[in-house]
């Protein structure tokens, strides 16, 4: 049976893993017939946000509890994770891919990215093992790859729908450190096929949660068939 490793951020789209979106992962690779592992880094969150207003919180929180929670507990610290020993990874989205895996919410292009995501995605993407983002993650691979000469083909949703973000702010950033950002509807993914890298806009994009899956079930079948 295929493995997964899925690689989540906190516990809430605000301060970490997008919930819906993380939990539809989870699902359709177990509806392909695929298993996962899920891992997150230890280390606290950026901030904690109260999700019925919006605002801050006093207090840490740590990436890899507040991750266990959506993995019913079975997960391990993103240090582990050799991409190698697995048949694809995944990053489900949420803010967290922008506070906790990286500084892009708070440096945008110019921020830093956490050291074992650069691993993780440059050992895969020169291994061939195939790697798929969602939501915001794209900007990952974007950071990840940043000086490397490989040019990865990603998006983060179109400006051509209604989105709640800036999707032309985010490409012009995306393409400052050398990746190629392209349009693409939330119910769609684009696909790198040299890099073995699929993305897709999930709720980057003004969604339902029925639109959101459509998307994700599309790129987890198609990096399914990259392995």
């Amino acid at each position: 049976m295929k493995n997964i490793a899925v690689v989540l951020s906190g516990c809430g789209v605000y301060d970490g893993s997008e919930i819906h979106e993380s939990v539809i992962t989870l699902l359709e690779i177990r509806k392909n017939g695929a298993a996962y592992s899920c891992f997150a880094p230890d280390k606290n969150q950026l901030h904690v946000i109260n999700h019925t207003t919006g605002e801050e919180m006093e207090g840490p929180r740590n990436v890899l509890v507040e991750s266990a929670r959506i993995a019913r507990g079975e997960i391990r610290a993103l240090s582990e994770l050799n991409p190698e020993d697995f048949d694809a990874v995944i990053f489900p989205g949420g803010f967290g891919a922008a506070k906790n895996l990286s500084t892009w919410a708070v440096n945008g292009p110019e921020g830093g990215i956490d050291g074992d995501v650069k691993r993780i995605i440059n050992k895969a993407v020169n291994g061939g093992v195939p790697v798929a983002l969602v939501c915001m993650a794209p900007v990952l691979v974007a950071k990840a790859l940043e000086g490397t000469g490989t040019v990865a083909k990603i998006t983060v949703g179109t400006t051509e729908d209604k989105s709640p973000y800036d999707i032309e702010g985010i490409n012009s950033g995306m393409m400052s450190v050398g990746a190629d950002p392209h349009q693409c509807p939330v119910s769609e993914f684009i696909v790198d096929e040299g890099n073995k890298i699929i993305t897709t806009p999930a709720y980057m994009m003004e969604a339902n949660i029925v639109e959101v899956a459509e998307g994700i079930g599309k790129t987890v079948k198609k990096l399914l068939e990259l392995v």
